[in-house]
């Protein structure tokens, strides 16, 4: 099959939709599919696949459900849009946030390929854009014509708003890249690593953990907290209640690449994800459980969908640094619960990877354009009526 992989997200700023995309691109051309990945870019970086077809040099930064949705708002997108879908006729059009602006609605307008959307996500109390956009979002509904949730997190958001037929399939991850990592030998000092790793922004919840983490450092010296993640506008704050507390032994990694990202999990006696809220998967719970190590996770929608409490981890309430103290004094305290978590957790993994993950979105691909075969509605090439459709 010809796939296009279409991202209204900048591909120069790091983000789990673009990881998504990359993941599943490789999987499907390894299985011989011919894959095209369409964003836009407000830079060149450099490590761009050669499969990666940039449209749109610009964005800008939106608030989204507590953080920021860098996407392109250009109007000039159509007809980019109209040349490349004439070109490479695609069979399958895979739109990832397909009313995000502005380029993923762009190929919803033109494209009469198979249509696939999936929507990422979720949020505890609903979504203003869907709710305020209903109107505009309703007449382009029909054209598309298969429906992925990314998880059931996700699937409660969109349901809200749009009742249809979904199917959830949530990202993968490669299991082996995290359970094969070897650890970061610096941090191998016969210290314990508490690791946080996520971008600096109020809703991944550091503060809390620094919290619970000064209390414990006062009753355990040999403990050590590794906050790994990009700035999202909220490390001078926690470096300066590190300072002002005094706080011994917290290390600000900043931003690491993904084989990095498995060191640091292999490096971790215990990770902890205290976010607060609008998390659709909890993908980094993912990649801490293919690494073998033992969670302490908010209990928030997204997170209680793939970790168990008391399996794969321990769940907390969120905005609990108390409970977050509670839960890392005990595993600390017990070192063959953590073994038994991280072992758990590991195993849970496996029914997580990308090669699994894959092969279901490209069974769905083939049950949507199945639908659309016995229905009558075979692909054309590019729709060119600029006019707004409606239900088909």
């Amino acid at each position: 099959m010809r796939i296009a992989l279409v991202s209204p997200y900048d591909w120069s700023v790091p983000g789990g939709v673009n990881s998504h995309i990359t993941n599943l691109g490789r999987e499907f051309m390894r299985h011989g599919h011919q894959v095209t990945a369409v964003a836009p870019s407000s830079r060149p970086t450099g490590h761009e696949p050669p499969w990666v077809k940039i449209i749109g040099h610009s964005s800008i930064g939106l608030p989204a459900s507590g953080s920021v949705a860098n996407v392109s708002i250009s109007y000039n997108l159509g007809p980019k849009v109209k040349r490349l879908l004439t070109r490479e006729s695609f069979d399958v059009v895979h739109v990832h946030e397909p009313f995000m602006p502005l380029l993923p609605f762009q190929f919803l307008r033109y494209s009469s390929a198979t249509n696939v959307a999936t929507f990422h996500a979720a949020r505890e109390g609903g979504s203003r854009l869907y709710a305020y956009s209903r109107f505009i979002i309703r007449p382009w509904w029909g054209n598309i014509h298969g429906r992925i949730a990314h998880s059931y997190s996700s699937l409660r958001l969109i349901g809200k708003h749009f009742a249809d037929r979904y199917r959830v399939i949530p990202s993968g991850v490669d299991c082996a890249a995290f359970a094969e990592a070897p650890p970061l030998a610096q941090y191998l000092d016969g210290k314990r690593n508490i690791l946080f790793l996520g971008r600096l922004e109020r809703r991944k919840g550091l503060p809390f953990l620094l919290e619970a983490y000064a209390q414990l450092k006062t009753e355990s010296p040999d403990l050590r907290l590794i906050v790994v993640g990009g700035d999202g506008g909220l490390r001078p704050v926690c470096e300066r209640y590190v300072q002002q507390n005094h706080v011994a032994d917290v290390v600000f990694a900043g931003y690491v690449s993904e084989e990095e990202k498995a060191r640091y999990f292999r490096t971790a006696d215990i990770y902890c994800a205290p976010n607060t809220g609008a998390e659709s998967l909890g993908l980094v719970l993912l990649e801490a459980m293919a690494a073998g190590t033992p969670i302490i996770a908010s209990r928030i929608e997204g997170f209680a969908d793939v970790l168990t409490d008391e399996r794969e981890g321990l769940l907390v309430p969120p905005r609990d640094s108390e409970a977050i103290y509670a839960a890392l004094k005990r595993l600390l305290c017990d070192s063959a619960i953590r073994e038994e978590l991280g072992r758990q957790a590991g195993k849970t993994a496996l029914s997580y990877s990308w090669e699994r993950m894959a092969a279901r979105v490209l069974e769905f691909y083939e049950e949507t354009a199945g639908s659309r075969r016995r229905e009558g509605d075979s692909p054309s090439g590019s729709r060119t009526d600029d006019r707004p459709g409606g239900e088909r």
